[in-house]
């Protein structure tokens, strides 16, 4: 068996990266791409913040503006170390923790492919608020590759 696995149901690879630098990983990325849920509906300008306490867990700062009102809008979160390199637990409600895979990044920590356990979230994320052409097409690939439909990213105004 190799470490790189895909789900035969969905055929869709959700191994997370060999290895991650937790410390490199915190700070604020910007939302470049999602597929569509019911969070982040009309959400726009969206970006995360992650600062890694002194115990070990992280807090999550989401924020973005609705594109309906106006309004800002901020979601406040926790997260831990999953149980694979790459992989954390966030929360935003009481003890309930979702899966969040980190796929792909960047060798100096410029960009993230992001995932869960569900086909449903697919996320790039960016420490700046635009990506240059050719590195937002290779990202793609990368997710076509491991057998998401881009097509159902919506590319989110920053």
């Amino acid at each position: 068996m190799t470490a790189i696995s895909c789900n035969a149901q969905n055929n869709i690879n959700r191994a997370t990266v060999a290895s991650l630098d937790v410390e490199r990983y915190m700070g604020r990325w910007y939302e470049i791409a999602r597929y569509d849920h019911s969070f982040e509906r009309n959400m726009e300008y969206c970006k995360a913040q992650y600062t890694l306490m002194p115990d070990g867990k992280i807090l999550v700062e989401n924020s973005g503006v609705d594109s309906r009102n106006g309004k800002f809008r901020i979601a406040d979160g926790k997260a831990k170390l999953g149980d694979h390199p790459g992989q954390l637990r966030v929360s935003f409600f009481l003890f309930f923790y979702s899966d969040y895979n980190i796929l792909a990044i960047d060798n100096n920590y410029e960009w993230a492919l992001i995932g869960s356990k569900s086909p449903k979230y697919l996320w790039i994320l960016s420490r700046t608020q635009k990506l240059p052409d050719v590195v937002l097409n290779e990202i793609l690939t990368t997710a076509q590759e491991r057998g998401y439909d881009t097509s159902k990213l919506i590319m989110v105004t920053q």
